[in-house]
């Protein structure tokens, strides 16, 4: 098998995705993932796609991620894997699609307007 690569992307984070044969070695910006990801809950959705295909142990994933904050970047990272196992096999895109693993999560931070504090935050109105 060659290498398989996808994108994946959450608010301002890009994961880019390169999936070949292994023994389940995930490797993000050159550190390992327990390293990168302290938290078990986002390792935890980082390996959500493998888990639930049972092919934790058999790709070894080389991630490089960009932008964002962590849970961003590993939501990212999710919607890229699943992408990539799409493309190693097709069969499996109706497991994840129904998991909602193959849905870009569009939600991003909204503008901040001019004369205006925030994005929707107005400053207080003085009737006198």
């Amino acid at each position: 098998m060659e290498v398989i690569n996808a994108i994946g992307r959450r608010k301002s984070a890009v994961a880019r995705v390169y999936v070949s044969e292994g023994t389940g070695k995930i490797t993000i910006n050159k550190k390992d993932i327990d390293t990168y990801f302290p938290s078990a809950i986002l390792q935890y959705v980082v390996r959500q796609p493998l888990n639930l295909l049972d092919v934790a142990e058999k790709y070894d994933i080389k991630v490089n991620l960009d932008g964002g904050g962590f849970t961003g970047q590993s939501q990212a990272l999710r919607l890229a894997i699943a992408r990539a196992l799409v493309k190693i096999n097709a069969d499996d895109k109706k497991a994840l699609k129904d998991q909602g693993f193959l849905t870009r999560d569009s939600r991003a931070v909204e503008r901040k307007k001019p004369g205006q504090p925030k994005a929707r935050r107005r400053f207080q109105f003085s009737k006198r």
